[in-house]
């Protein structure tokens, strides 16, 4: 029989059974901060990367260096006969010959070094990579499912070294002085591949699976396909653009709206075959670059719209953000246009891009991902 008790006496608190979360919850986490951390960095070296190949591009730098040694060529040359000897075989190419014939050792150097800066570049990424994984990796710090997106991005870094000297040895022959637009364009675009992926990943990271889960139960579909539309229309807008950059179509023509006084230039067809020029006609593929950019502005309009009409505040600002940029990376492209294409202009042009590029992807994974506020604007 159980003893009375007075109901002035205090009871003692019995111990409770910790709570458990689900299963998604009982996962490894892994070092989820620390691998954030570590993408960021190799995210700014990759627009470091696009930044200093554009200006190895602009100042017609990229076939000064005649040999792809990823290991050996990490060493720049050491001594005055080793500079000659670089500089002999650079004499042996057409874009010597038929554009910098005359070209002294000290002039060489300069195109060199822009070169020679844009590879070692590539071989510090790889490092940087390669270090981060393998520390992650052997230490069992990497989040269930993420070896195979970590592992993948290296590949792809890989693969884009192999391209850079593809790129680079259309250039070496014939009567080409400059690489080849079309493969300057698959380069330039899978580094902005890469650089999606890293953002992506990046923005993955910054909330739990726990998080993750529950944002995607409040999905706007229709704004996510939206924003999914404008990042392919941009990705295609910036393989454009780098064909423009490959056969220097940018400094062609200068007048705007028009192009040499007409809306249609009417050289826009003047090669043969006729397929050569959506790819080596500069009045053609500058207008084509300049209708793209219109078009793309119209359909990240449309996006900005459906995006204001978004349920969650910062999906909002996201897309307000996309929409801002949208329209000042065509102002910046109709100014770089109207001045020629000086380097400067050229270079910020590209970093625009860039920014662009980050924000659709933001405002995308926010549309995919959205973070729930209350009343008060905080965070649910």
């Amino acid at each position: 029989m159980s003893q009375k008790r007075s109901i002035f006496e205090e009871v003692a608190e019995t111990a409770r059974p910790e709570a458990r979360g689900g299963m998604i919850d009982a996962r490894p986490r892994g070092a989820r901060r620390a691998i954030r951390t570590w993408l960021f960095v190799l995210f700014a070296l990759v627009v470091a990367m696009i930044a200093v190949g554009g200006a190895t591009r602009l100042t017609d730098s990229g076939l000064s260096i005649t040999e792809w040694k990823p290991v050996t060529g990490a060493l720049p040359p050491a001594s005055e006969a080793a500079w000659q000897a670089e500089f002999d075989k650079y004499r042996q190419i057409p874009q010597y010959e038929l554009m910098n014939k005359g070209m002294t050792l000290a002039e060489f150097k300069q195109i060199y070094w822009w070169e020679w800066g844009h590879r070692q570049l590539g071989r510090v990424i790889g490092l940087v990579w390669a270090v981060g994984f393998v520390a992650f990796w052997a230490t069992r710090r990497i989040p269930a499912g993420w070896v195979p997106r970590l592992l993948g991005l290296g590949v792809l870094g890989g693969v884009q070294g192999a391209i850079g000297w593809w790129m680079v040895s259309s250039g070496l022959e014939g009567q080409m002085i400059a690489v080849a637009s079309y493969r300057l364009a698959v380069h330039l675009g899978l580094a902005f591949v890469i650089l999606g992926l890293i953002a992506w990943y990046a923005l993955q990271l910054s909330r739990s699976e726990a998080e993750l889960l529950q944002a995607r139960r409040l999905a706007e579909p229709r704004l996510f396909a939206l924003s999914t539309g404008v990042m392919h229309f941009a990705f295609l807008q910036i393989l454009l653009g780098a064909l423009v950059a490959g056969i220097d179509a940018g400094r062609g023509y200068i007048d705007w709206p028009l192009m040499g006084g007409e809306f249609f230039p009417s050289e826009a067809f003047a090669y043969s075959p006729l397929w050569t020029n959506f790819f080596e006609n500069p009045a053609l593929v500058q207008f084509v670059h300049r209708m793209a950019g219109y078009l793309l502005l119209a359909f990240g309009i449309v996006a900005w719209l459906r995006g204001r009409r978004s349920a969650h505040g910062r999906t909002q600002v996201a897309f307000g953000w996309m929409g801002a940029m949208l329209l000042g990376q065509v102002v910046l492209g109709i100014v770089t246009v109207m001045h020629a294409a000086p380097l400067a202009l050229g270079l910020l042009h590209q970093l625009g891009a860039v920014v662009l590029w980050v924000l659709i992807i933001r405002a995308r994974h926010l549309a995919r991902y959205p973070i729930a506020q209350s009343i008060r604007g905080t965070k649910t």
